[in-house]
């Protein structure tokens, strides 16, 4: 391992540790991941009610934890979390709204197009060929390339929907999020200073900023304990492919697999930025296994009635700043998925947490994932094409980032997808770059 690497992370990814402790790190993924954000807004976009929001919610929960357990403990084998991706959500509420909306069979068209999207994702990591594409498209300067547009691109998500468009007053949204980031940096800060409390103030820093956000945050009258108090305890997943059924649509499929092909681009980016983190090359057989993975995920998201899960980027920043990666932890946090599934209490706790207090959060993680792309390519010994195959998908990132709404409207519906991925289309910039510009002999 990498002298740096080794330095700067607390818990390696096959180091020992208890259970009870694992446990405890495994929720501080939980809580910095906005993974309820994604069900919620297609919730909006279907208008969904307060049965099919809180059905949608448990599904999604409990298809990240199964996918994040698939993955980390059987077919990546390297500290992994799934969420549900923004990539799909304005395409499957399209499709559920032009096939009779939630209640003409709407939901069971956009399942029967995620599960055969699925499957393809499995058969192509069963075929071998994914690594195979990876080895030839995807250098280590393609590679730190896609790292950094990765964390780039989670930035302005970070400020924009989390602290400055959030609900409620836009000062006491940048105070909440100042002073929750400020106690992580204070923790980070202490545990440098005084390495004898690392393991409570580094690897905690994100738990104890959150639950401080949160204080600050009830203070303020900002915490919605209403929400909690009417949440029952416990209550099993409703709103599952044995509630809305199954169709096959031969437009929704093929959008789906199209998306599907977007969205694994975006998790090979995530894949690339955990191993930086972690300094661990991804074998041939860690492509392959990691896609079939992948598959199982959205399979098994589909047939619960939400949304693919895939690979969400938000853990290699948290790695980075705890210094934590333990596939136990991660494990562990797949394991709380499960519960928030199941028990609605625990979960309409967390969502109740104000998204400042999250953004705060969110923000510090994004910039470390951005700087760990950037110390895979300052390793690389770069040429004259090389500035440009690093600089035009910064560029684009930013440009995507930036682009106004009406002109996203009036472009084709593949051209819209392709464009709510700006980490999709650095990586193929990227590529397209790799591959045509001269080399000098």
């Amino acid at each position: 391992m990498d002298e740096h690497v080794e330095r700067s992370l607390v818990i390696g990814p096959d180091d020992h540790i208890p259970t009870g402790e694992a446990t405890l790190l495994g929720l501080q993924h939980v809580l910095a991941m906005d993974v309820y954000v994604p069900p919620i807004v297609l919730a909006g976009l279907l208008s969904m009610g307060a049965a099919d929001t809180s059905g949608l919610l448990q599904s999604t929960f409990l298809a990240a934890g199964v996918g994040t357990i698939l993955q980390t403990a059987v077919f990546m084998r390297m500290p992994m979390s799934q969420g549900p991706s923004f990539v799909p959500l304005t395409a499957a509420a399209g499709i559920v709204l032009a096939s009779g909306g939630l209640k003409g069979g709407g939901m069971a068209t956009l399942i029967g197009s995620m599960v055969v999207g699925a499957i393809i994702l499995v058969l192509l990591g069963m075929s071998g060929v994914f690594q195979k594409i990876i080895n030839r498209l995807v250098p280590a300067v393609v590679g730190g390339t896609i790292i950094t547009c990765v964390g780039l691109s989670l930035i302005p998500s970070a400020l924009n929907s989390d602290i400055f468009e959030a609900s409620g007053n836009i000062y006491q949204n940048i105070e909440l999020a100042s002073v929750t980031a400020l106690i992580m940096l204070v923790c980070v800060g202490i545990s440098i200073r005084f390495p004898r409390v690392q393991k409570i103030f580094r690897t905690g820093s994100i738990v104890i900023a959150l639950l401080c956000g949160a204080l600050m945050s009830a203070s303020m009258g900002r915490f919605d304990w209403k929400t909690v108090a009417d949440a029952p305890w416990f209550s099993l997943p409703q709103r599952t492919i044995f509630h809305w059924g199954i169709n096959f649509n031969l437009t929704s499929i093929l959008t789906f697999v199209i998306l599907y092909a977007i969205i694994t681009t975006e998790t090979t980016g995530t894949w690339f930025a955990m191993g930086a983190v972690t300094n661990h090359k991804i074998t041939n057989q860690q492509w392959n296994r990691g896609i079939i993975g992948e598959g199982l995920s959205c399979l098994f998201a589909g047939l619960c009635g939400t949304t693919p899960v895939t690979g969400y980027s938000t853990n290699a920043g948290v790695v980075s700043i705890t210094g934590v990666a333990s596939k136990r932890v991660f494990i562990a946090a797949g394991g709380w998925f499960v519960v928030l599934g199941f028990f609605s209490k625990l979960s309409a706790f967390i969502t109740a947490i104000p998204e400042p207090v999250i953004g705060g959060v969110f923000a510090l993680i994004t910039v470390t994932i951005m700087l760990n792309g950037l110390n895979v390519i300052r390793g690389i010994k770069t040429s004259d094409a090389d500035l440009y195959i690093i600089g035009l998908p910064i560029i684009l990132t930013l440009a995507i980032i930036l682009l106004p709404t009406h002109l996203t409207n009036h472009a084709p519906q593949m051209v819209q997808y392709l464009l709510g991925s700006p980490i999709a289309v650095a990586a193929l910039a990227a590529i397209i770059l790799n591959l045509l510009m001269p080399r000098h002999q």
